[in-house]
């Protein structure tokens, strides 16, 4: 039954319990998908800061077990978005590592790439920092040494509304982008120095192309990426489009920039921001059409796979009702849910079905390895290492190798 959500202009009222990536269904897949999903190194991304996404430290630990039986080896980690300081991010940093700390043998926090290796042949989560603000900075670019000690490995500058860095997709949605500003390129320098990852998704488009052209002038060659940004001209012709779109979808000029970068771009399999679509759950075929758009626009060797995975859609809506002024899209939220978008698709329980539909469109498990983790470490490992991309490719296949003979005998133990 599709979920209905009575909505004023003060308050958001729950008619029932909302679906998130804890109630979203499990798809049947082929043992073969199942097992070279369980082979290959899978790299997600989970938005999921304490108090927003989950509460509950058994929550945490279900949803990565979970990932980990059916094959997903690590996850881009949300830790702040919105306004937030530095020190919310430090209570919420307290709260995944206290979680953690009761179960230290199933976690590894990432540092380098082999880091994610090694998670991927001890069976292991391998946890990956991301900030969605650089609100986090409390104005002191100083801080972006302790961000890089802490293990943050990718940040945004400017989530939803205006900020000092610049502008969000929602506040450019509701006209207000600024641009770039002096202090953003402050803190992208910083980012650059530090190594890193600069992040676009959320960014409204002026400021993302600002910051675009700047890396481009000041660090060719440093790739910038996409974590979670669902392709708007996928949905561009749907019957039932908004005459505007979801605002947290991007255009296509944005994703080929990203690439030419040498980043990747990952879509996200979230339901609300599918414009005109709006499914209960986001079904295996509509995420392989999601990367399979991606990839036909910028390449393979330039695309990965998000979720955006919140554990309780109901902890979001309450998030975005006590902070109304950024989520102030007219509705555009509330009115998927009330159209039948529930929450996300898991990548522990939809995986697998993706990968027999990507099969059938003709993608080859080498594509698939680059998709689902490799482009993410290629440019995980130019970003935080240094390393130049051909060397990364040329060393890659060997350590493929290498690393599923460790694996093997890791389990035969």
């Amino acid at each position: 039954m599709k979920t209905m959500l009575a909505v004023s202009a003060i308050a958001i009222t729950l008619g029932c319990a909302l679906h998130a990536s804890e109630e979203s269904k499990t798809w049947g897949a082929s043992e073969e998908a199942k097992q070279f999903v369980q082979d290959t190194i899978v790299l997600g991304m989970l938005a999921s800061p304490y108090g927003t996404g989950w509460t509950d430290y058994d929550q945490l630990h279900t949803y990565f077990a979970r990932a980990r039986d059916n094959g997903i080896t690590g996850h881009e980690m949300t830790l702040a978005a919105a306004d937030m300081s530095f020190e919310t991010l430090l209570e919420q940093h307290y709260h995944f590592r206290s979680a953690m700390a009761q179960q230290p043998e199933n976690y590894l926090i990432v540092n380098e790439t082999r880091d994610i290796e090694a998670a991927h042949i001890q069976g292991k989560t391998a946890v990956i920092w991301n900030s969605q603000t650089a609100t986090i900075l409390n104005g002191d670019l100083k801080k972006m040494a302790l961000l890089k000690d802490m293990g943050i490995k990718s940040m945004i500058l400017a989530y939803n509304d205006i900020f000092r860095t610049g502008s969000g997709q929602l506040a450019a949605y509701n006209g207000r982008d600024i641009g770039l500003t002096p202090w953003g390129k402050s803190v992208i320098d910083e980012m650059v120095r530090f190594g890193i990852l600069l992040d676009l998704s959320h960014t409204g488009s002026k400021t993302a192309n600002d910051a675009m052209d700047y890396m481009d002038e000041n660090y060719p060659g440093v790739p910038y990426v996409y974590t979670h940004s669902v392709p708007a001209g996928l949905y561009a012709n749907e019957p039932n489009a908004t005459t505007r779109g979801c605002y947290r979808a991007i255009p296509d000029d944005e994703a080929l920039r990203a690439a030419k970068s040498g980043g990747y771009i990952s879509p996200t399999f979230t339901e609300w921001m599918m414009d005109g679509v709006w499914p209960e759950d986001i079904s295996p075929e509509q995420a392989a059409d999601m990367i399979d758009y991606y990839v036909q626009l910028v390449g393979v060797d330039h695309v990965g796979i998000a979720t955006d995975d919140m554990f309780s859609t109901e902890l979001v809506v309450q998030f975005a009702t006590a902070n109304a002024s950024m989520y102030d899209d007219g509705g555009y939220m509330i009115d998927a849910f009330n159209k039948g978008a529930t929450g996300n698709g898991e990548l522990a329980k939809i995986l697998a079905a993706i990968t027999d539909d990507l099969w059938a469109k003709g993608y080859s498990n080498e594509d698939l390895a680059k998709i689902y983790g490799g482009n993410k470490m290629r440019v995980y490992a130019q970003v935080w290492e240094g390393k130049p991309p051909e060397l990364f490719l040329k060393e890659y296949p060997e350590r493929l190798r290498l690393r599923q003979e460790l694996r093997d005998g890791f389990y035969s133990r």
